[in-house]
């Protein structure tokens, strides 16, 4: 990359924006994080502005001082636990407000806007970038936030894309895939009996080489659209779980009749009724686990070439991670 790019990641101090940031400093990029939070990592506090994506005059003032060339957007609220749109604003009013922020900076020349596989219920394939299926607030939140985007496409004088992150797992990550590895850590996790299931999940090294790629040298056909983020070769759920099992050291997973689970998740259901903000499983993640989950990436395999890292590297990585981080 040259060496006069200058880089914002909103949302860096979350999980995809953590190992981006580490990433780009080990390629001596000049950035800055602009995030509500502080980050994770003490080495990247000096590249933090804190800012509320919300508030315009916090927001304009950071990317007019510091004239980026790329921004990648991934600040937003991602939990289920919302009752209203409303406490989605960071997906709708920070898109507004990035966009807004951007329109009269001369340098920026590419914009990568996150969103989420949620825009669409789990297993709807859609047949065009704006058809929506969402069943949470959250995935709603994010449809609008792809909307404002088009809506306004024809005001951006930059080149900007729409990336949906799928399941993305790795170190740094948190509900509820760091719970998933803890549950088979813990010898807990149960799988449904004879249940083959297909994820397009990504591993986080392999998403940022994926973003990495995209920011380097960004293709014109790419300009407007949208693709879904993460590794190209869907996993088998059972089998991902087992690999897990087996090189912590642990005993494989038990498979269980679909109908136990199925009780498991409505006693979820009334937990979640009662007040219990996260039940180890709910019927709508049964669900979202026993559907098969795959995407079509060909445009973006075609463009990145093979991925960096391999399944078991991408475990490996994570269980070093999080015995250093109990």
């Amino acid at each position: 990359m040259i060496s006069k790019e200058r880089i914002i990641v909103t949302g860096g101090s979350g999980f995809i924006g953590t190992n981006l940031i580490d990433q780009l400093l080990n390629n001596n990029i000049e950035l800055i994080n602009i995030d509500i939070k502080p980050p994770k990592k003490e080495e990247h506090i000096s590249y933090w502005k804190q800012c509320d994506v919300r508030k315009f005059d916090q927001l304009k003032p950071i990317i007019d001082d510091f004239q980026p060339t790329t921004i990648v957007h991934l600040a937003a609220k991602t939990d289920l636990n919302g009752k209203t749109l409303s406490d989605y604003s960071s997906n709708t009013d920070g898109v507004k407000n990035l966009i807004t922020s951007t329109l009269q900076c001369k340098s920026l020349q590419l914009v990568l806007f996150a969103s989420t596989r949620l825009v669409n219920r789990i297993g709807y394939q859609p047949k065009s970038d704006d058809d929506y299926s969402p069943t949470t607030l959250y995935g709603e939140s994010k449809m609008l936030g792809e909307k404002i985007i088009r809506d306004a496409s024809s005001a951006i004088p930059y080149s900007w894309m729409i990336l949906r992150p799928t399941s993305i797992w790795g170190p740094w990550f948190g509900t509820p895939y760091n719970d998933f590895f803890m549950t088979i850590i813990r010898s807990l996790y149960i799988h449904p009996r004879n249940y083959t299931i297909k994820k397009s999940f990504g591993y986080i090294g392999n998403t940022v080489y994926q973003l990495e790629k995209l920011i380097n040298s960004f293709p014109g056909e790419f300009n407007h659209k949208t693709s879904y983020l993460c590794d190209f070769e869907p996993i088998d759920v059972y089998a991902w779980a087992k690999q897990i099992a087996t090189l912590y050291g642990g005993r494989p997973p038990l498979e269980v009749n679909l109908g136990f689970l199925k009780f498991v998740a409505k006693a979820g259901d009334l937990l979640k009724k009662l007040g219990y903000k996260e039940p180890p499983l709910t019927s709508f993640r049964l669900n979202n686990i026993i559907t098969d989950m795959i995407y079509d990436t060909k445009d973006l395999q075609a463009f990145c070439g093979p991925l960096p890292f391999s399944q078991q590297e991408g475990i490996i990585t994570t269980l070093d991670w999080l015995k250093k981080n109990k």
